[in-house]
C-alpha cells in the first residue's frame, strides 16, 4: 500500500464582525475592528448611521435655533454689522437665511456620502498612488464610514447643546467644546487665530489617526499606520493654513 499523506485542514475563517461589534471595536480596539473591516467591506449601515445623524443635527439646528439667527450671529462675528444698517442687517440676515435653509436640508442628506466619498478617494490615492500598495473602492469607502463613527458622537454633542444650551450663544460653525476655538470670543480675537484654534478638533484628529489606522489594514498592514496618517495629516494642514490665509487676508 501506497503512503497515506494526511492533507492538514485548511484555518478556518473567522466570520465577520456584526455590526455594533464593529462599532465599539472602533472606538476600544481599532485595529482589531479595521482588520475585520478590510476583510469584509460594509459601509451601508455607517452610511446611513452618518446620514441620520446630520440630519438630525441640522433639522433641529433650524428648528430650536433658526436661520435668520444664525445667520445674524455669523454677521456680528464677522464684524460686518459694524458698517451695516439696521435695515441693511434684516435685508441680509432675511436673504441669506432663504438660501442657507435650502441649502442645510440638502447638506443633511447629501453632506456626509459627499464627505465620506472624498476621504475614500484621499485614501486610495495615498495608499495606490503614493505607497504602491492597492485596496479598492469599496474597501476605502467602508474604511472612510468606520472611521467616521467618533463624528456622530461629535454630532450627538451638538444635539444635546442645541437643546439644551443657549440660542443667543450657539455657534454653527463651531458648535461643541472639542477645540480650542470653542472658548474664544470671535469678536476679541484675530480671525486668523480664531480660525487656527477651531480647526486644531479632537475629533478632526481622532478621525486621521482611525483612517491611519484603516487603510494600513485595507492594504493588508503593507503601508503603516503612521505613514497614511502623515500624509492625511500634511493635507488637512494645507486646508487649515488656506483658511487661516483666507481670514488674515479678508480680516
Amino acid at each position: 500500500m501506497g503512503d497515506v499523506v494526511a492533507s492538514s485542514p485548511e484555518p478556518s475563517i473567522p466570520p465577520a464582525m456584526s455590526f455594533p461589534a464593529r462599532v465599539a471595536g472602533v472606538f476600544l480596539s481599532p485595529g482589531e475592528a479595521f482588520a475585520d473591516i478590510a476583510r469584509k467591506p460594509d459601509f451601508i449601515a455607517p452610511l446611513i448611521l452618518a446620514i441620520v445623524a446630520a440630519i438630525a443635527v441640522a433639522e433641529t439646528m433650524l428648528a430650536k435655533i433658526g436661520m435668520e439667527r444664525i445667520i445674524r450671529t455669523s454677521i456680528e462675528q464677522s464684524g460686518r454689522a459694524s458698517s451695516m444698517s439696521p435695515e441693511q442687517m434684516e435685508q441680509a440676515v432675511h436673504q441669506t437665511a432663504r438660501i442657507t435653509t435650502i441649502i442645510t436640508h440638502v447638506f443633511g442628506v447629501l453632506g456626509p456620502p459627499i464627505y465620506l466619498a472624498i476621504l475614500a478617494g484621499l485614501g486610495l490615492l495615498i495608499v495606490n498612488a503614493i505607497f504602491g500598495a492597492h485596496t479598492n473602492f469599496k474597501t476605502a469607502f467602508s474604511v472612510a464610514c468606520y472611521a467616521y463613527l467618533p463624528a456622530i458622537l461629535g454630532g450627538l454633542m451638538a444635539l444635546a447643546i442645541i437643546l439644551f444650551g443657549d440660542p443667543e450663544r450657539f455657534n454653527a460653525e463651531n458648535p461643541i467644546p472639542s477645540n480650542v476655538g470653542f472658548f474664544l470670543n470671535p469678536l476679541e480675537t484675530s480671525k486668523p487665530l480664531y480660525k487656527f484654534a477651531a480647526s486644531v478638533d479632537i475629533f478632526t484628529l481622532w478621525l486621521l489617526i482611525l483612517l491611519g489606522i484603516g487603510f494600513s489594514h485595507a492594504t493588508g498592514r503593507r503601508v503603516k499606520p503612521l505613514s497614511v496618517f502623515l500624509v492625511y495629516f500634511g493635507v488637512w494642514m494645507v486646508w487649515v493654513l488656506g483658511k487661516v490665509g483666507l481670514a488674515a487676508l479678508t480680516g
